[in-house]
């Protein structure tokens, strides 16, 4: 019989670091953008209260969620309820305070300014136990051609809330955008070990997947290659789809560019523990009747249910109004089949044919199993 290849461990022991399978937690179903000027520690609140009242003026009942967002009465009789229960008790899962695009270019001392306002407002938040589960700040990107406004502005916020705080506050993150050179997330690398160091904290972060050329270094390896601290990538739909030229009326999560940069990520980061994350809608509702806010629910929900679809299960909100459709969308998709899918898993551990004859395959359980898992984990 033939031995064991020569350097078999070796490579065995890499895949196991490389690509872990299982996940690390739950990972949120949004992430919610407010620019860092207009961060507070009333930020929450005021989405909550949002939310919540126009759920009241127009998502009245479960006949109204039925009709607004296409499911079955039995189904949105569940759904209802957890919506306004999830909007009152847990409006924002990952927050984050922005420094870039939505925040735009301001002179140096004011933008020190707002990260030691943004500082202190996560400090109390901290002490009242209100800070959202996952939050951070997003840097500006280095390809904008000065890192150092970047970089200062995440060692003000890390030194100044370390010092306030008297530690790092559990769920950080920060996230680097516009990725546009391999180099860019090394360099990154660096300033966060040098942080490490100072503070004595573990950091990770996002990139942002906003460039086809973004794509092109996109592998198993880089998490590894980044000393394990890229937790996420997200994509950006709308830096992307001008990059590849699309006109504007076709800048939209569901155009099919960007169906190829989500499956490029999910190619390249499979098995690694990276989350993904999709895009946003930059759309509120046109006015406050209701014809206008249920439009805009439909539409964004449209696009969280293909992202949902493409196994994307996290994507961006950006107004109140996106809470609503958010989480109704994804509370809908996780009950839908739930109830199926437990009674696929059964009949598999009791060897026998589901429903319907349905005969699965062990890595079709998996799956099932992991959806069963991310819906508990999902619904409140």
């Amino acid at each position: 019989m033939r031995s064991v290849p020569e350097g078999f461990d070796e490579v065995y022991r890499v895949q196991q670091a490389r690509f872990p399978s299982t996940g690390q937690g739950r990972q949120p179903v949004h992430t919610v953008y407010v620019p860092a000027d207009r961060f507070s520690i009333h930020t929450l609140s005021e989405w909550r209260d949002q939310a919540l009242s126009l759920v009241k003026a127009h998502l009245p009942d479960p006949a109204a969620l039925a009709e607004v967002f296409g499911v079955p009465g039995g189904l949105a009789a569940a759904v209802h309820p957890k919506v306004v229960q999830k909007l009152s008790s847990e409006p924002i899962e990952d927050l984050r305070i922005d420094f870039e695009d939505g925040y735009g270019v301001r002179p140096g001392l004011v933008e020190d300014e707002h990260v030691a306002q943004a500082v202190e407002a996560v400090a109390t938040m901290h002490a009242a136990g209100t800070l959202p589960r996952r939050w951070g700040p997003r840097v500006k990107s280095f390809a904008d051609g000065d890192p150092a406004r970047s970089v200062r502005t995440l060692e003000l916020f890390l030194s100044g809330l370390m010092e306030r705080a008297g530690e790092l506050p559990p769920g950080f993150t920060v996230t680097f955008p516009k990725v546009l050179m391999e180099a860019y997330l090394g360099l990154f690398t660096q300033v966060l070990a040098g942080l490490e160091d100072e503070l004595g904290v573990r950091l990770r972060f996002e990139m942002q997947v906003e460039a086809p050329q973004t794509l092109h270094f996109l592998r198993g390896d880089l998490a590894e290659s980044l000393g394990g601290r890229l937790a996420a990538a997200h994509f950006g739909v709308f830096d992307y789809t001008a990059a590849v030229g699309l006109p504007p009326h076709e800048q939209r999560l569901d155009h099919p560019a960007c169906d190829h940069a989500r499956h490029v990520m999910q190619t390249a980061f499979a098995g690694t523990r990276v989350e993904l994350s999709d895009g946003s809608l930059a759309a509120s509702p046109a006015s406050g009747l209701t014809r206008d806010v249920h439009a805009l629910w439909r539409r964004h929900a449209e696009l969280v249910r293909h992202s949902l679809g493409h196994g994307f299960y996290q994507g961006w909100d950006m107004h109140p109004s996106h809470l609503v459709s958010r989480f109704a969308t994804v509370y809908a998709f996780h009950l839908e089949r739930y109830d199926a899918y437990q009674e696929r898993v059964r009949a598999w551990e009791e060897q026998r044919e589901a429903e319907g004859g349905l005969m699965d395959e062990p890595a079709t359980i998996r799956t099932l199993v992991a959806a069963l898992r991310r819906a508990d984990a999902a619904l409140p």
